[in-house]
């Protein structure tokens, strides 16, 4: 339970699972339930594009997310996978909604085991490809 009251979803552990383990998903979208008490699965997708990905995040709302970051690496590495948490606050989301998603983020976050890398996301150029690429490939060399 975050500081804010809010509890994770069994749904939403089982479809992180699924994402981590089974490469059943390459995204799932979380967000609040309607009376704000629990984090819940919006959506999951399959979708191999990252634009894809980009497009499901509202330009007015709250939302977390969680994706499977697939690279290339230099020097015929081949391809690295990272899972990237993402807490997507647009600055034209409702005041109230960034309050509660910013207090609620921790206790979905903790819930998450294997996640890489988290990315606060306000404004798209934050979860452009190339910046999140930026942001995981820059420890690529030590592991």
């Amino acid at each position: 339970m975050s500081r804010s009251g809010v509890a994770v979803a069994d749904e939403s552990m089982k479809a992180f699972n699924d994402l981590k383990l089974g490469k059943k998903y390459k995204f799932v979208l979380y967000g609040l339930n309607d009376s704000k008490t629990e984090i819940i699965v919006k959506e999951t997708s399959d979708a191999q594009d990252y634009d894809a990905f980009l497009e499901k995040l509202p330009e007015d709302d709250c939302l977390y997310a969680v994706y499977d970051f697939e690279y290339e690496i230099g020097g015929n590495e081949g391809k690295r996978s990272k899972i990237i948490f993402y807490t997507w606050s647009p600055d034209t989301a409702p005041v109230r909604a960034k309050m509660v998603y910013a207090s609620s983020k921790d206790a979905l976050r903790r819930a998450l085991n294997g996640v890489s890398t988290d990315i606060q996301g306000t404004d798209f150029s934050e979860v452009a490809y190339e910046s999140v690429l930026d942001r995981v490939s820059k420890g690529a060399g030590s592991h």
